[in-house]
Parts: C-alpha cells; structure tokens; sequence
C-alpha cells in the first residue's frame, strides 16, 4: 500500500500529538523595595538565609556557601522539603540562579524547577525579581487536578509572591515575616 504525502503527514502529526508530554512552564514575580540595592541584597543574597525572609518557611538550612555548588534544605511551614542546589551565584550582579534537586509533591506540586532571583535599583528603592521555570509534578500525558500545570502555576506563584511580600516588610520594617 502507497501513502500520499498529505496522509503520512496526517499520521505523524496523529502519533506526535498523543506523545504531548508536560511543556515547561513559567511564573514571573517582581516586588519593588524602598531601599538600596546593596540593602536587599545583604538580606536576599544569603543563598541559605531564605527563612530568615520568606514567610512560609519554617526552617532553612545550607552548606558549600554562596559559591556554586551550594546546598539548601527548605523545609516549610505547611509540609515538605525543597532541597535545592545554587547554579550561580553573581555579588557583583545582585543575582543568583538555583534548582530543585529531589521533588516533594508536598512541599510543591511540581517535578523540577530552575529559578533566578535578581535586585536592581529601581527609582530610590530596588525590584526585586523572581523568575522559575517548571515542570508539573505529574509528568504523564494525563495528570491528576492536583498535579496539573495549573496547579503547579498556582503554587509557584503563591510560594515566590509570598517570598517578596515577606522580604519588604522585613527591610521595610512593616512586619516581621
């Protein structure tokens, strides 16, 4: 049996999009801080201080420094634990960027992630930015509702907005986180 090209073309397509796996996605969050870069960066550029800031955490724990290579435990206040390992670590840049090394659907409803977390002066204040990018925890071709891409959405976004809010008010003196 001989296909015609618009039929071979039909079938790949068919076979391509029952392969559909999960497709990365993306939350941006940005707080603006009423004080100097430097003054932001002495608290958020501690790689391992994140529960000193970061109101959902419950206890933070490091080792190897700001170099990279460096470890964090982060186990939060609702459950779970994100351990993840810093990729880069930039003083002069006011930046650094890390990963998720082990999965805790309890901790965050998804599979991996990379984020990057950078200061930059912004008026007489600084901005703080918060980038991730992720995969849902379910990876299957049919993830359950609490495993979804939206899911995962939801809970990166709650878990970086609630990080920013928790470090203006520490340096703003507002509240204590």
């Amino acid at each position: 049996m001989r296909l015609g090209v618009p039929a071979l073309v039909l079938i790949l397509l068919s076979g391509a999009a029952l392969a559909h796996g999960p497709t990365p996605q993306k939350v941006d969050q940005s707080i603006v801080i009423a004080a100097k870069p430097d003054v932001v960066w002495k608290v958020v550029g501690e790689f391992a201080g994140i529960g000193s800031w970061h109101p959902d955490v419950a206890r933070s724990e490091g080792s190897g420094g700001n170099g990279s290579g460096g470890q964090r435990k982060v186990m939060l206040k609702a459950g779970g634990t994100l351990n993840e390992g810093l990729d880069e670590m930039s003083a002069a840049g006011l930046s650094y960027s890390y990963r998720l090394s082990d999965p805790d659907l309890k901790a965050l409803p998804v599979s991996s992630y990379s984020a990057t977390l950078t200061v930059s002066p912004e008026g007489d204040g600084s901005r703080v930015e918060w980038l991730g990018r992720f995969y849902r925890g379910d990876t299957g071709n049919e993830p359950p509702e609490d495993l979804s891409d939206e899911a995962g959405r939801t809970a990166m976004n709650r878990y970086f907005a609630d990080g920013l809010k928790g470090l203006k008010a520490k340096i703003e003196g507002n509240a204590a986180p």
